[in-house]
């Protein structure tokens, strides 16, 4: 442990392999809450992998992923995200032909702390509602998504799409949020803008962040901190500008684009 406080992801000589294909090979590390940890690395450094088994699409073949003081391997994807875990896609992915508001309300029923009693009975099921569309209509201002509260997600930009995700993410109220290729398909002001807010729902809503990004100077700007993979291992983990400046990191990347 690099502190004192409680890591809230603790990852421990995570491996994964298909096949014959080493796609995650022994990586650790900790990330503590509060903090941003930008994840990079090449294509198919197994940044992408990393988060599926954080979040419970692929397990592991070995090592330990800790959250929140719980072991996560061995859980079903859904129990993830009810732990308090959500994560953004590379391929938004949201309902198309719902609303603005009905894509965000679907995020905050999935962190809703009701049980199949209640939900049976409908025992408080109006004011459970009514805590829900607060939660939605608060995130969709913040967003500044007022304007296309009724429209078709399907019929509006990507870097509007975009900010959809992330309001429908931070609407199950998460203590850890993933977000894979967040800049993906956004204009340079969009990526400025993006900057902004993952800073803002880290120090405002205390929301800690996990970043993959091919994005190097979107990492670099809100990162507290780096972890660099290649071919499924750690070849660099520190600060922004320690992570820059590493030989392996920079051997890693000749050759490769660097946005």
């Amino acid at each position: 442990m690099h502190s004192a406080a409680e890591p809230l992801l603790a990852l421990d000589d995570v491996t994964i392999r298909f096949g014959g294909i080493v796609a995650l090979d022994g990586i650790s590390f900790d990330l503590q809450p509060g903090r941003i940890l930008g994840l990079i690395g090449p294509n198919g450094a197994g940044k992408t992998t990393l988060f599926n088994c954080v979040s419970g699409l692929y397990f592991p073949n070995n090592g330990t992923i800790r959250f929140d003081g719980r072991e996560l391997l061995g859980r079903p994807a859904h129990r993830i995200a009810q732990l308090g875990i959500t994560r953004t896609f590379q391929n938004i992915a949201l309902f198309k032909t719902m609303s603005v508001l009905d894509n965000v309300r679907l995020g905050a029923h999935s962190g809703s702390s009701s049980n199949f009693v209640t939900d049976a009975l409908r025992l408080g099921e109006a004011k459970r509602q009514a805590a829900i569309d607060e939660t939605a209509l608060e995130l969709i201002e913040t967003f500044d998504l007022t304007d296309c509260l009724h429209t078709r997600v399907a019929d509006l930009p990507t870097g509007t799409q975009k900010r959809v995700e992330l309001a429908r993410a931070l609407a199950g109220k998460p203590k850890l949020l993933l977000l894979d290729e967040p800049a993906g398909g956004l204009t340079h002001g969009e990526v400025g803008e993006l900057g902004d807010m993952i800073r803002s729902i880290c120090s405002e809503r205390g929301v800690t962040v996990l970043l993959v990004e091919h994005h190097m100077s979107l990492v670099m700007s809100v990162s507290d901190q780096v972890v660099a993979l290649d071919f499924g291992r750690k070849i660099a983990e520190g600060t922004p500008e320690e992570v820059q400046n590493d030989p392996e990191v920079i051997r890693a990347y000749l050759g490769g684009t660097k946005h």
